[in-house]
């Protein structure tokens, strides 16, 4: 049996509608929106005083159930179809004597004004508003002026859609611009059992009187049936969220048939601040042989440690969900500029959202584990914010590490998925973000001092291979007397600062683009200049042009550890200027013949990596690389002078000769940093 049109244009058409009600016979016909879904938000604004309208009535029983129900009771049913309303007058005169059923074209009804105080259409717009061309916008038009006409003030208009972009848009321009108060409702699905799989929305519009120079309009949604309504700005804001709200039912529905191939991410905002809260990754594990406790977990990481690769990249949520041993693993991200109320606060408020990304095959009432490391959320404790004109916002954190470690770190918030520098803190600091009563939340004075800094260990993997590198330059006895290192990019200082104290002959000179951060490694991070140790406030690029031109050949080592700006780049460091021929030339120029130039280089774009090594390679004859295990870095060690070529055999030997050297009695060393092992990787290129 045919039931669609053979174009869009006969959803107008009364003789296609009457072919439509023969064919369906006495069968009622729900297009979308049945009435268990519908009835809490046609609950909020039909009262049973009121006298309705049902426009384009159809043989849905929508009406039936809400006079049955005894929502209201005075309907008028109108359609364009002879067919179907004979058909429901025969199936509600004995029983719903004060409900009527009319033959009437809704462009053109015989209602005196303001004679309802609700007019209901199910899906009646969407049948009409199939396109966006003059004559159907006319019909439109048409329609809502009669609708406006019939309804009374303080009536409303309850139209029942799919919300596709171009038919909300039309009903929400169309009635606030005639000053009515315009409300979406997201209806909240009944079961999985759904003719379709975008949600169903109902359109409240609110009939006021246009008054000239009347105040702005007022758009509104409701997520769902019971969530308070939220003021939205302009009528593209209010269908960029319903898009969000389908895009979000298509998600589910896909991921709710099949495993996911790829990792889908998601993000859940708050309602009020409408700022990111939660960040979701589902991820499948198909190879984990089914149990009837291993259908689906959820994995809360703790606060501060989505970053580290576990949690922050695609490989370690595979592996993380594989030895989780769950056929799916929901991981969810807590973010900084929230708040939450612990692990249990955290079950309560995610434990009906994350059910929707159930996997198929689910049972029902499965109990779902909500995990974490150590049966916590972490700790975060925001120690300062910043902003500069160079390195945009910025914060200070600090964060529970693994175990009792905690760790201070600085974090661009326009990368903010990647610590920009980290150090740890002596086990003597507090303990941040320890509860305090809930009267007391106060955030950390920014005037008090930092927590103290462990000097003596490096967070970084990339810091330590860059240390390493030092053994290029020779063993303890053939180091230079003085080392004169040069760092181009600060951060929190931890780099320079373990070379001026760990070479005790070493002078240090750092350049810092961004005064900013000469002032957050110093207040926060431990950072100071002295005899030996100082900063340079100045473009790397300008500053090493400089001494190119007036000191050549006064550098032993010189080490590039700078961020780019740019994110469109597929490398985000260095800034494409600094791997320039032209200007590697100069880098070469202002180091001594067996210097050693250390550059930390993060590059996703193959083609553009490979050129990089390639410009490097015809600057510096010696090219080794240090590939770090789980990250992007990789560390490149270059060479130009008249020194040959040295194999991992040699380079151990004087990493384990130096490392000696630098372990000092006194002097605290991490025992998990051996220089040896930072060299054991490198390639000859």
């Amino acid at each position: 049996m045919e039931l669609l049109p053979r174009s869009p244009a006969e959803f107008g058409s009364a003789r296609y509608w009457d072919r439509f009600f023969r064919q369906c016979g006495q069968r009622p016909f729900e297009w979308y929106g049945a009435f268990p879904e519908l009835c809490p938000v046609l609950h909020k604004y039909v009262r049973p005083r009121d006298k309705v309208l049902v426009v384009g009535c159809g043989n849905s029983e929508l009406s039936e159930q809400m006079y049955d129900m005894g929502m209201c009771q005075d309907i008028v049913n109108i359609d364009v179809s002879d067919t179907v309303i004979r058909q429901m007058r025969e199936r509600s005169a004995s029983t719903r004597p004060k409900m009527s059923y009319l033959l009437m074209d809704m462009l053109q009804m015989d209602f005196p004004d303001a004679h309802f105080q609700v007019v209901l259409d199910k899906g009646t717009l969407d049948a009409l508003l199939t396109n966006e061309e003059e004559a159907t916008l006319a019909k439109v038009d048409q329609m809502f002026a009669e609708i406006s006409r019939v309804l009374q003030v303080g009536g409303r208009y309850l139209c029942v859609s799919l919300a596709q972009a171009h038919v909300l848009k039309k009903a929400v321009e169309y009635f606030s611009q005639e000053g009515w108060v315009v409300r979406v409702h997201q209806v909240a699905s009944r079961g999985d059992k759904q003719q379709f799989v975008l949600p169903v929305f109902v359109y409240v519009m609110t009939k006021f009187r246009k008054t000239p120079g009347s105040a702005a309009q007022i758009l509104e949604i409701c997520p769902e049936e019971q969530d308070r309504p939220m003021r939205v700005e302009s009528a593209e804001g209010l269908v960029a969220a319903v898009k969000d709200r389908q895009h979000y039912a298509l998600l589910c529905s896909q991921i709710s048939k099949i495993p996911c191939r790829e990792q889908i991410s998601l993000d859940l905002c708050d309602k009020e601040s409408r700022k990111p809260r939660y960040t979701l990754h589902v991820v499948d594990s198909p190879s984990v042989k089914p149990s009837r406790d291993n259908h689906f977990a959820i994995f809360i990481i703790p606060q501060g440690r989505e970053t580290e690769w576990l949690f922050g990249t695609e490989e370690g949520r595979r592996q993380l969900a594989a030895s989780a041993g769950f056929r799916r693993l929901l991981t969810v991200a807590l973010h900084r500029e929230q708040l939450y109320e612990g692990m249990a606060g955290i079950q309560a408020e995610l434990s009906g959202k994350v059910m929707e990304l159930a996997p198929p095959g689910l049972p029902a009432q499965q109990q779902v584990p909500f995990l974490s490391v150590g049966g916590d959320i972490g700790v975060r404790a925001v120690r300062h914010c910043g902003s500069s004109p160079l390195s945009g916002e910025f914060v200070v954190e600090d964060v529970k590490g693994d175990g009792t470690c905690y760790f201070r770190r600085l974090i661009f918030l326009q990368n903010r998925n990647v610590v920009q520098s980290e150090a740890r803190l002596l086990a003597s600091t507090p303990v941040p973000g320890q509860k305090k009563r809930r009267k007391d939340k106060k955030k950390p004075s920014l005037t008090e001092p930092p927590g103290a800094i462990d000097k003596s260990y490096l967070c970084c993997e990339h810091h330590k291979a860059m240390v390493a590198g030092l053994c290029l330059l020779g063993g303890p006895d053939t180091l230079p007397g003085e080392l004169a290192v040069l760092v181009v990019g600060l951060g929190g200082g931890s780099l320079p600062l373990f070379v001026h104290d760990y070479f005790s002959q070493a002078r240090v000179a750092v350049v810092e683009i961004d005064p900013s951060m000469l002032e957050v490694a110093t207040r926060w991070f431990g950072f100071s200049q002295g005899d030996r140790m100082q900063v340079h406030v100045s473009d790397g690029l300008d500053y090493v042009a400089k001494l190119a031109a007036e000191a050549p050949a006064q550098y032993d080592a010189v080490m590039f550890d700078v961020d780019s700006k740019d994110l469109t780049v597929g490398m985000s460091c260095p800034p494409p200027a600094f791997v320039e021929k032209p200007f590697l030339q100069k880098v070469k120029t202002i180091l001594k013949p067996e210097g050693v130039f250390v550059l930390n280089l993060v590059c996703r774009d193959a083609r553009l990596k490979e050129s990089v090594l390639s410009t490097l390679r015809a600057v510096f004859p010696l090219l080794y690389a240090r590939r770090i295990h789980g990250e992007v870095n990789e560390i490149l060690f270059c060479q130009a002078g008249p020194v040959g070529r040295h194999g991992p055999a040699e380079l151990g030997a004087r990493a384990r000769a130096l490392e000696g050297a630098l372990r000092q009695p006194g002097r605290p060393w991490d025992s998990s940093y051996v220089l040896a092992d930072m060299l054991q990787a490198v390639l000859v290129l």
